[in-house]
């Protein structure tokens, strides 16, 4: 009977680590598959910037430097996420965010190129892919904290090593002009009366 006893101590015991294992494993891919989300987009991001760069590169001489800047940040970004190292990814786009935000002011003062098709269109994608980033950013963290808890959980812990599982990096913002409240101006340039 205590053979029978320990035999099914032993069968449940089996299961369970089966179970977290398998749960660690699948937490784990999520969190890859998470992380390749914003690796599309960012591609998406990175291929946007030279066209964005090309249409505006010829009104926009005298500017040379704000238009180097943003190459400069792409190929630093670029190299960034080839390392897989999510804080290097992070401040490298978040320096690139802060040269295409640069950019995009400067275009702002050049109403006839402001008004062009491709700028607007490009500008548009810009939009919709700096979007599609942040969202791919919140699926990333909230699955990696969900990854990061489970393996520190007890007893999940004491399989963690056994599923090659180990805390993941965060997406965190590292510029402080990404946390900064932008300006929102909906007057479209209009002078509007005071009532």
């Amino acid at each position: 009977m205590s053979l029978i006893i320990l035999l099914a101590v032993l069968v449940a015991l089996a299961l369970w680590f089966i179970g977290v294992y398998n749960s660690l494993i699948g937490l784990k891919n999520q969190v890859a598959n998470a992380w390749k989300q914003i690796d599309v987009q960012l591609k998406r991001r990175h291929d946007l910037i030279p066209n964005l760069v090309n249409t505006v590169k010829g009104a926009m001489n005298f500017e040379r430097d704000t238009l180097e800047a943003v190459v400069s940040a792409r190929n630093r970004a670029i190299s960034a996420g080839a390392s897989g190292s999510v804080h290097e990814t992070a401040a490298a786009e978040s320096q690139l965010t802060g040269a295409l935000s640069r950019l995009l002011a400067v275009v702002e003062a050049y109403p006839q190129l402001k008004a062009t098709a491709n700028v607007a269109q490009l500008q548009e994608e810009l939009t919709s892919t700096e979007n599609k980033i942040a969202f791919a950013r919140q699926l990333y963290n909230d699955t990696a904290t969900l990854y990061n808890t489970r393996q520190a959980q007890f007893p999940a812990n004491l399989v963690a090593g056994a599923a090659g599982a180990k805390p993941v990096e965060l997406w965190e913002l590292t510029e402080a002009a990404e946390r900064a409240v932008p300006t929102v101006d909906l007057s479209l340039g209009t002078n509007r009366p005071t009532t």
